[in-house]
């Protein structure tokens, strides 16, 4: 089951409900960050210099507003969840157009680069004058990422990145929760793992 909607976004879906149209601005800037950092991360390498992931967000809300009535009379899971899954089928329709021309039109949203440098910054823990004295703790860290299975990557990026919890990983990776946390502490595992390799080179 995933994680229900915080109070305050349960309470503006309500007005949504009542006709409150300033409600549904207020719910779609509340979603606003969060869908912003999600874009940036996932945002194909090819794509970055042609799209601008604020845009992405914009027209994000787009597709929201046009199906806010079926979210509402449905509510198949949490409603960040679902701005998420708004947000996933804009990239990869962007995916489409930029690769149209092309035979092999892959799908799936992948990781960026940037996806390992947000995860590194985030197992540091440090501000960015302090990255910046250990950049080569923090190349390390990255290096590390970088060798690391796309689905261990994935379960770290949404835990520590994206803050999904236990059970919204779960759902956004369609799997049991339990196996979900059986998943993140494999990654974590593996992650100190390949660490721990690079010490003993060094």
């Amino acid at each position: 089951m995933p994680r229900d909607d915080d109070s305050q976004t349960l309470q503006l879906l309500e007005r949504i409900e009542a006709g409150d149209r300033s409600a549904f601005d207020q719910l779609l800037q509340s979603q606003r960050d969060y869908l912003r950092r999600l874009v940036d991360l996932r945002l194909d390498d090819q794509l970055r210099g042609r799209v601008d992931p604020s845009d992405v967000v914009q027209e994000t809300f787009v597709m929201i507003s046009r199906r806010m009535d079926d979210f509402l009379a449905r509510r198949p899971t949490s409603f960040r969840l679902w701005s998420r899954l708004k947000a996933m089928e804009r990239l990869i329709d962007l995916r489409r157009e930029h690769y149209a021309d092309k035979r092999n039109v892959r799908r799936q949203v992948t990781l960026s680069n940037a996806s390992s440098l947000a995860l590194s910054r985030r197992f540091l823990k440090e501000s960015p004058s302090q990255l910046l004295e250990n950049q080569e703790r923090a190349n390390r860290i990255r290096a590390a990422i970088e060798c690391l299975k796309p689905i261990d990557r994935e379960v770290l990026l949404l835990r520590h990145v994206e803050e999904l919890s236990n059970a919204e990983v779960a759902e956004v990776l369609e799997m049991h929760p339990d196996t979900a946390s059986k998943r993140y502490g494999r990654a974590v595992i593996r992650l100190a793992e390949k660490l721990a390799e690079q010490e003993s080179q060094s």
